[in-house]
């Protein structure tokens, strides 16, 4: 928020100067992102008046005038504007003057007339960027004083970076409290008064949708004059804080925003047809805003109506069909309190932001609607002239919100804070603030004024007192704390022991986004439901991963289009599955996901090049499996999913359950993603590896262990790893190892079948192994393997 110095002095006037007091609001939680100084360097700039004004006799658009500036002797100076003309008063630019640009006026001849000075626009003073013509002065600007002074020029605009819960400091007003409050200074208000009605015309207002309006104000006046200019007293205020004059209606409006920090909008009352209805839109509802824009509305969006159409989009935007213009006569004033989650989000959702939605999606005083309204009235009759008729108000008490009433205790005061202040100072601090606070047994009963929507719990009050106390005033004091070993289960492994099992293969871990694009979602997932935000950062990002894959082929296609020829990603994070039956409608499912795609590893003198394939992702994946010291638990089966190559995917078990799925993009998804090379995926649920089988310490056999090679012929569709996970089962004590170290299709085997090569590795640890016991337990492998697979011993 952009405000005026001298405008925020006008309430209080604290004896610091611009720096201090812009520490004074940054130190009590309002940072301040920026002083700068209302106007650019010039000087040698005058209050001046055309007093002759006529026709250039060898230019068309020019003319020669004479300006008096109170110097003696009239000024002659050739000006192009269309607006110059005889009477009016103008901003000079004498002989000597140095504008912005280092831009010195000198006496010049135009077409043979001589021009000493120069009639200025904004735009040449580097004041704002309109240059339709010179700028018009009031007739009662003095003629001859320094245009710096009159206009109050040595001022500066602050930039104040409020956050989010302090909608009530989007005002002079709210500004001009806490500085009040830092520096026990009284604020100078202005005088408000009600506006007597001149005419007995109104408009009947009903709230058809209490709990989003439980307040609407409404005024009629007639006989405006649009076309009157913005007073410059209040022009300038806006200029200053951002806004650029647009009307003497819409500008009223403008002000009383930034002044009170409520927003107002103005209605032609010509265009308007019957009551005034504060209602919900209809189902694609269609509304013409005042850019010109069509849209079409939800059934939860709130708007003004009249008993034919809406109006206006409540707290965001007006309709054209019902706005001011120069031609308007008699207007129909609103001031209404919207309660926040009605405007919430709205704006975004159709592409806008509004002063207005901004203030209303934080919250205003839902006891300022009156207050604004005659300011409002009384600044239009002053400037635009009219009759204002009696204020219609329509309310629903029991939606307005309810004044918050907090507890604080002295000793969590004291707590929290690090230091005891004391009872009185508290006191007073709560009272400075505008909070009706009764001290009693150690403990302040605080009622919480209506503009404090952010104070509802005890935490809000310390933070109170702490920032007008002063964190400056809170001496530093070393904290004492007890160093204790936490409790940790020895069988859990973390996500950084997992990860860093990846890194050390060559991974880099990498954080993604949760939002992620539906249409690439859907077509990796097509049958799986995803959540879909209703106000998404973009569109590209409306909706909630269900599993980490799209988030990390976006990373993999943003390298690759960067020449990267080496890529592996892990990341560890949530996936979100739509879920009835659990909290909040989703479940959040912890995963730890990864993809490899490009070379299998750097070019190397030592070793060829090639593409990462199924198998290095694969023995990853075991790399992972092997921290559980349970490895032997799981298994690779061949399985379809939607997202990868149904010849090169496969889901992960633990036993009998599902615990995740591997294998290669499918490649019509590829081009789709933006990917440009094979990538290979891995996903697993984390708490089907984030435990681990204790390690037990045994004696190292002294005696010798034997190896023996075993060769099976099976049939092709037979997975290696079956029959090594029914060897595993049979319960040999003596294995050691087993190993697949050949597989053989071709001369001497059967069609269809293969040959698998395993190494058989035994030892006992408290005898040597004699042949006999060796042949019995070979036995037992072969017979195992022949019964399960029919597999037959290779010759």
């Amino acid at each position: 928020m952009k405000l005026s110095e001298q405008w925020l002095r006008e309430w209080v006037n604290p004896a610091v100067d611009s720096n201090e007091l812009s520490e004074q609001l940054s130190m009590a939680g309002l940072e301040v992102d920026g002083v700068e100084p209302v106007a650019a360097d010039f000087h040698t700039v005058v209050v001046g008046e055309v007093v002759e004004c006529g026709p250039h006799p060898d230019a068309d658009k020019l003319q020669v005038t004479k300006v008096n500036t109170n110097d003696g002797e009239l000024l002659d100076i050739v000006c192009g504007a269309p607006n110059c003309r005889q009477g009016i008063k103008v901003v000079v630019a004498k002989v000597g003057a140095v504008l912005p640009g280092d831009f010195k006026i000198k006496k010049a001849k135009l077409r043979g007339h001589p021009s000493h000075g120069m009639l200025c626009s904004f735009k040449e003073l580097g004041l704002i960027d309109d240059h339709v013509g010179i700028i018009e002065l009031p007739e009662d600007a003095p003629v001859g004083k320094d245009y710096r002074e009159y206009l109050g020029l040595e001022d500066h605009s602050i930039d104040i970076d409020l956050t989010p819960n302090r909608g009530d400091c989007l005002s002079v007003r709210g500004i001009a409290r806490e500085l009040g409050v830092l520096n026990r200074l009284d604020v100078n208000e202005p005088e408000i008064n009600d506006v007597s009605a001149k005419i007995d015309e109104q408009k009947a207002v009903h709230l058809d949708a209490p709990e989003q309006c439980p307040r609407y104000l409404g005024r009629v006046i007639k006989g405006i004059d649009v076309s009157r200019p913005t007073p410059i007293w209040m022009s300038e205020k806006l200029r200053r804080s951002g806004i650029r004059s647009i009307d003497p209606v819409v500008d009223i409006t403008n002000y009383v925003l930034l002044e009170l920090g409520h927003p107002m909008h103005a209605f032609d009352l010509d265009t308007l047809q019957g009551d005034i209805h504060v209602r919900l839109a209809a189902a694609k509802e269609k509304l013409t805003l005042l850019d010109g824009e069509e849209v079409e509305l939800d059934d939860d969006v709130l708007v003004i109506a009249d008993e034919q159409k809406a109006l206006a989009m409540a707290g965001v935007y007006g309709g054209k069909d019902s706005g001011v213009t120069v031609e308007s006569k008699n207007i129909f004033l609103e001031s209404a309190f919207f309660a926040p989650d009605a405007i919430l989000g709205k704006a975004r959702r159709f592409g806008l932001h509004t002063d207005a939605s901004h203030r209303y999606e934080r919250g205003v005083d839902p006891q300022l609607q009156r207050t604004a309204m005659e300011r409002a009235t009384q600044l239009l009759l002053d400037i635009c002239g009219g009759e204002a008729g009696p204020v219609t108000e329509a309310v629903s008490e029991k939606h307005l919100p309810e004044r918050a009433n907090v507890k604080l205790r002295s000793a969590r005061l004291a707590k929290v804070l690090g230091v005891q202040i004391a009872d009185d100072e508290v006191t007073e601090i709560l009272q400075r603030l505008g909070l009706e606070a009764t001290y009693n047994s150690g403990e302040w009963q605080v009622q919480v004024p209506s503009y404090r929507f952010d104070i509802a719990i005890e935490e809000d009050l310390i933070e109170e007192v702490a920032r007008v106390y002063g964190y400056n005033a809170i001496k530093a004091a070393a904290p004492a704390a007890q160093l204790r070993m936490t409790d940790r289960k020895e069988a859990s492994i973390s996500r950084h022991t997992l990860t860093n099992a990846l890194v050390e293969r060559g991974y880099q871990e990498a954080i993604t986004y949760s939002f992620v694009d539906p249409k690439h979602q859907a077509m990796l997932f097509n049958e799986t439901a995803a959540l879909t935000l209703p106000h998404p950062i973009s569109v590209d990002m409306s909706s909630m991963r269900v599993s980490l894959w799209p988030g990390l082929a976006g990373a993999v296609a943003h390298n690759q289009k960067r020449q990267q020829a080496v890529l592996a990603f892990v990341e560890t994070g949530l996936r979100f599955i739509p879920d009835e039956s659990a909290e909040n409608g989703v479940r959040q499912e912890p995963v730890l996901g990864g993809i490899r795609a490009g070379k299998a590893h750097t070019e190397h003198w030592s070793e060829g090049e090639r593409a990462v394939d199924f198998f290095d992702v694969k023995g990853d994946v075991e790399a992972l499996l092997e921290k559980t010291g349970e490895a032997h638990l799981f298994r690779f089966v061949a399985d379809q999913h939607d997202a990868l190559h149904p010849g090169q995917s496969a889901a992960i078990y633990k036993g009998e359950r599902k615990v995740g799925f591997m294998g290669a993009l499918h490649p019509q998804h590829e081009k789709a993603l933006g990917l440009n090379q094979r990538a290979f995926v891995f996903e697993i649920e984390l708490d089907a590896i984030a435990v681990r089988r204790i390690p037990v310490a045994q004696p190292v056999s002294r005696y010798p262990s034997i190896r023996r090679d075993l060769a099976v012929i099976v049939d092709k569709h037979i997975a290696a790893g079956e029959l090594l996970a029914a060897m595993e089962n049979i319960g040999v004590k003596q294995l050691v190892d087993l190993n697949l170290f050949d597989v053989y299709e071709g001369d001497g085997v059967p069609e269809n079948k293969r040959s698998l090569a395993l190494s058989v590795t035994l030892q006992d640890a408290d005898k040597t192994l004699e042949e006999a016991d060796v042949t019995e337990i070979m036995t037992q492998f072969v017979e195992i393997l022949k019964s399960e697979f029919n597999a037959t011993l290779r010759d």
